[in-house]
């Protein structure tokens, strides 16, 4: 009885680590502050090096903004939440940027893969753009130009210069974005569910300080 009741404790006791396992995992940096391992470099102009666009400096991951293009982690995920923490460099206009999230064919719509893009635009930080993707938001009749979906504030970005902090919640077939700790926009039904994440290079200058990847388990 005594043997039993002991392969039985340590029977629950493994389901319990399984479970927690599945629901949780290690905070992963896909951005060391030390250089781009980890990451590949897609471009329109096929001469062009990676480090004409994207450098490390003190920590910083800066993109020039030019050639149009972006970079994308080896790795595919699912089931995550997504720290990024960028500005506009003190000095600059701001301008075009985005987050891709669940990546998967390269080229689908001119340089850019399937995808579904979080934009990073100054003024518009948490727009929806699909790229041969499909998703649902609330009165998307109204919030609905063509391939973009309007985020539900423009005031939650700080002033150029300054770091914003975005969290992007993929879970399932849900998006949930924040922006400096507002919730800013949210897409259901989506059509993709898991790929690769990528960084734009869209014209204008950007610098990133982290981007972290915290593992959740599907529900």
């Amino acid at each position: 009885m005594g043997t039993a009741m002991s392969r039985m404790a340590c029977g629950v006791a493994a389901l319990c680590i399984s479970m927690a396992i599945s629901f949780a995992g290690d905070e992963v940096d896909l951005f060391n502050g030390k250089d781009l391992s980890g990451w590949t470099y897609v471009v329109r102009h096929p001469k062009a090096k990676m480090s004409d666009t994207w450098s490390v400096q003190h920590g910083l991951l800066k993109c020039t903004g030019r050639p149009i293009g972006y970079i994308r982690t080896k790795g595919e995920y699912s089931n995550y939440r997504l720290t990024v923490e960028w500005r506009w460099p003190p000095g600059t206009k701001g301008g075009n940027n985005g987050v891709l999230v669940h990546t998967s064919t390269p080229g689908a719509l001119g340089i850019w893969p399937k995808s579904i893009e979080v934009q990073l635009a100054h003024g518009n930080a948490g727009d929806f753009w699909v790229i041969g993707t499909t998703l649902m938001v609330p009165d998307i009749d109204k919030r609905r130009r063509g391939r973009r979906h309007l985020n539900l504030t423009d005031d939650s970005e700080k002033p150029i210069g300054e770091w914003n902090k975005m969290l992007i919640e993929c879970r399932g077939d849900t998006i949930k974005v924040w922006v400096n700790g507002d919730l800013v926009n949210e897409a259901t039904e989506c059509s993709v569910t898991r790929g690769a994440i990528c960084l734009q290079s869209e014209g204008a200058p950007i610098e990133f300080r982290t981007v972290k990847l915290q593992p959740l388990g599907a529900r």
